[in-house]
């Protein structure tokens, strides 16, 4: 007997890959139980397999920096933040945060696929009675037309997003004259894919190739270190309303049309931001 549950929840996470560096991802849930009915009929009640699922998830790797400790050229180590990581290449890059903020990861790199197995285990091993096997389907959200992935923290945040390295994907419409700019949103879908989005006041050094953004929020002390190439800095916090209002801000300028964007932040949510040129 199975019981199943789709588009259960969703997670967002930041991992490091060797070929393309820092990537923001987001990944559906959902999710099959396998096991016996109990006395009363039921495998396990509905009303307990979301809570369940999603609390085991968010108090995991869901808002961390996913990191292959195997992968070449990546170092972890001990600070006084908690856990520094350190890479090499496709670019160096350093990440000082607590210990929560990392999911560390035995792996040679992150795949979809290895990440499904291992949170499927790991629900699997917290089974509830009745229940034998969990398994878990991650999949990218289905994306006709722009998209990107970027990396944040939101220090002001008291919840996981104030963790400087996790991330999203996330759709991209963008409107001049009430139509869809497939050409703009491609442009700019392509322009801030895999970048670092931070805000100006983060700042703590900057040179012309390097930026390091440090912070202190509610769960510890945090920074980062860049190429500047990699980032996009903000006036404000890098909340999606913010980035929607920015991003529509410089397409107004630059197109000299009005422009409304639709910002996405992950999956089925965002915020939406109308700017004159």
């Amino acid at each position: 007997m199975a019981l199943f549950v789709n588009h259960l929840t969703h997670i967002d996470v930041s991992l490091w890959c060797s070929t393309r560096g820092l990537v923001g991802c987001s990944w559906q849930v959902d999710a099959l139980l396998e096991g016996e009915l109990g006395d009363d009929g039921m495998l396990f009640d509905f009303g307990e397999v979301k809570p369940w699922i999603k609390r085991t998830l968010d108090s995991g790797l869901d808002h961390t920096l996913l990191v292959p400790t195997q992968a070449p050229g990546v170092e972890v180590s001990e600070c006084d933040e908690g856990v520094c990581v350190r890479t090499t290449h496709p670019y160096v890059m350093e990440v000082r945060g607590p210990a929560q903020a990392f999911t560390l990861l035995p792996w040679e790199s992150i795949t979809l696929e290895r990440v499904t197995q291992h949170l499927s285990a790991q629900l699997t091993e917290q089974r509830p009675t009745n229940v034998e096997r969990v398994t878990l389907t991650l999949s990218d959200e289905q994306i006709n037309g722009a998209a990107y992935g970027y990396s944040h923290g939101l220090k002001r945040h008291l919840g996981n997003c104030q963790r400087i390295a996790h991330g999203h994907r996330s759709r991209l419409h963008i409107f001049q004259q009430q139509e869809r700019q497939a050409g703009l949103e491609q442009q700019w879908g392509a322009w801030l894919d895999n970048r670092y989005l931070l805000e100006e006041a983060d700042i703590a050094e900057q040179t012309a190739s390097r930026l390091i953004c440090r912070y202190e929020a509610a769960q510890g002390h945090f920074s980062i270190s860049l190429p500047a190439e990699r980032c996009s800095v903000l006036p404000t916090p890098t909340t999606v309303e913010n980035i929607a209002r920015w991003l529509a801000e410089q397409i107004a300028k630059q197109t000299g049309t009005a422009t409304c964007v639709h910002a996405f932040e992950g999956i089925n949510k965002g915020a939406t931001a109308l700017a004159n040129p």
